[in-house]
């Protein structure tokens, strides 16, 4: 499509038009401009029933939430710090190489989610997992067969080749149990959308992780 002013540009074309013709050109192209601005500001302004998001509004919603969903996020970021100073003491240590992989993606899975649930708890404006109480809050989700974090990681130095494969599956799967029962407790009682999400996530991901992780443990040799 040639521009609407081609015609004028064009010094050939200045002995043609006589200046009644140019009058209408100007007045039909005023009528084609005024028409094109109505058509694209009827394009950008919404209807009376859809009213923009803002900033404020989206920030209003992100910050709906409960206590259950407040409690899950602080438990569950010292629950994966937990899993993540396990697999990374083995990540370099384990005999076998799916054992050191399935340490690694353990590590590289759970970081990111640490950082989404505590910039969740600043949204909410709750206390970040180091500040809070967590008197009352004991759950089963953080120890290991009644073996706390400071136990698991004496367990886990202590031990030397294949045992550091057994002792981290061993410690692993029942730290996963413990996170699916976690998650599946804010699946059922959270409100935040994005933490319900991330709770029913986390319960495939690591019931998935549970059954690789029994797999290879049958598969070490025997003790």
């Amino acid at each position: 499509m040639q521009p609407l002013t081609k015609s004028y540009s064009d010094p050939r074309s200045h002995h043609v038009v006589a200046g009644r013709h140019r009058g209408r050109w100007h007045l039909g192209a005023i009528a084609v401009v005024t028409g094109l601005a109505l058509a694209l500001a009827g394009c950008s302004v919404p209807s009376a029933t859809e009213a923009p998001v803002t900033p404020s509004a989206w920030s209003s919603a992100a910050a709906k939430h409960n206590e259950a969903d407040a409690q899950f996020a602080q438990m569950m970021v010292i629950h994966h710090q937990g899993a993540i100073e396990m697999a990374d003491d083995v990540a370099d240590r384990a005999s076998t190489t799916a054992v050191r992989d399935l340490a690694s993606r353990i590590s590289a899975a759970q970081g990111p989610e640490i950082d989404q649930m505590a910039s969740w708890l600043a949204t909410w404006g709750e206390d970040a997992p180091q500040d809070a109480d967590m008197m009352g809050m004991e759950h089963d989700g953080m120890d290991m067969g009644g073996m706390g974090q400071e136990d698991a990681m004496n367990a886990l130095a202590s031990a030397t080749g294949v045992e550091v494969d057994r002792k981290f599956l061993e410690l692993m799967i029942l730290h996963h149990l413990g996170a699916v029962q976690m998650a599946e407790e804010e699946a059922s009682g959270g409100q935040n959308s994005g933490a319900v999400d991330l709770a029913r996530s986390i319960v495939d991901a690591q019931e998935a992780e549970i059954a690789e992780m029994k797999l290879l443990l049958s598969d070490l040799p025997p003790e």
